[in-house]
C-alpha cells in the first residue's frame, strides 16, 4: 500500500515495487487511486478490509505549509499535523496487526529533512509534523523489530516536485541550489528507488533508520 500515490514521488514509488513484482494498491484524494482520507479512521479501515492483507506500506501522503509561527493558523496547524501524523499513525494500526500475525512487514515512512534543520523553507508545521514522524518511526520500529517487522524513514530534501517547482519562487530555488552540493534537486525516481531497498527482503537488519537523501545539504 502507497499513501500519496497521486503524486510525482508516489507515482515512481507504485512503478519501482510493480516493478519488483509486488501487487501494489495506491491510496491517494485524486487520479487512479483507492480513493482514501488517511485522516479518517473509519475510511482507513474500510479501505484495508477492502484490499486484504498489507506486508509493505509506504505512508507517503502529506501536505506541505511554508508558514512560519505566527503566521500559521490553528486550523492549519491541525491539517498539516493531521495528514502527516496522524495518517501514517492510523495506517500503521490498522495494519500492524495483520503484519505481527504473519510474522513480516515493511513500513517505510516519507520524513523530510526539516526535521532536522526546522524548515530551511518549510514552515513551523511541517518541520514539526516531519519531526514527530520522525520520532513516530523510532517508536515503531521499537516495538515491532521482534515481529519481523521494520521500520524505517526517509528524510528527502527538494525533490523535483510542485512542492518544490510552484511553491517556491525563482529566487528560493537558485538559493537553494546553491547550497546543496550536488547542484541539482532529486529527482522522484532516486526517492523511490531507496523505497525499494528498504522494502526488500534483504533490508531486513535495518530498522529504526532515517535515511538523507539531500544532495549534501546537511551531513551528520
Amino acid at each position: 500500500m502507497v499513501t500519496g500515490a497521486a503524486g510525482a514521488m508516489g507515482r515512481a514509488v507504485v512503478s519501482f515495487l510493480k516493478d519488483d513484482g509486488l501487487n501494489v494498491v495506491g491510496l491517494d484524494l485524486t487520479g487512479d487511486c483507492l480513493r482514501c482520507d488517511v485522516t479518517d479512521a473509519a475510511a482507513v479501515r474500510r479501505a484495508v478490509e477492502e484490499i486484504g492483507p498489507v506486508d509493505v506500506l509506504v505512508n507517503n501522503a502529506g501536505i506541505l505549509s511554508n508558514h512560519k509561527v505566527e503566521s500559521t493558523s490553528s486550523d492549519e496547524w491541525r491539517r498539516v499535523l493531521a495528514t502527516n501524523v496522524e495518517g501514517p499513525f492510523i495506517l500503521a494500526r490498522e495494519i500492524v496487526p495483520g503484519m505481527k500475525a504473519r510474522r513480516w512487514g515493511r513500513i517505510v515512512n516519507t520524513c523530510s529533512l526539516a526535521a532536522k534543520t526546522g524548515g530551511l523553507t518549510a514552515g513551523t508545521a511541517y518541520a514539526a509534523s516531519k519531526g514527530a514522524l520522525t520520532s513516530l518511526t523510532f517508536s515503531l520500529a521499537r516495538e515491532l523489530a521482534s515481529f519481523g517487522i521494520t521500520v524505517n524513514g526517509i528524510a528527502p530534501a527538494y525533490v523535483r516536485t510542485p512542492m518544490v517547482t510552484e511553491q517556491l519562487s525563482a529566487a528560493q530555488r537558485e538559493a537553494l541550489l546553491a547550497q546543496i552540493p550536488v547542484g541539482r534537486f532529486c529527482e522522484p525516481e532516486e526517492f523511490a528507488h531507496v523505497v525499494r531497498f528498504l522494502v526488500s527482503p534483504l533490508a531486513g537488519f535495518i530498522t529504526g533508520e532515517i535515511v538523507d537523501v539531500n544532495g549534501g545539504l546537511v551531513m551528520d
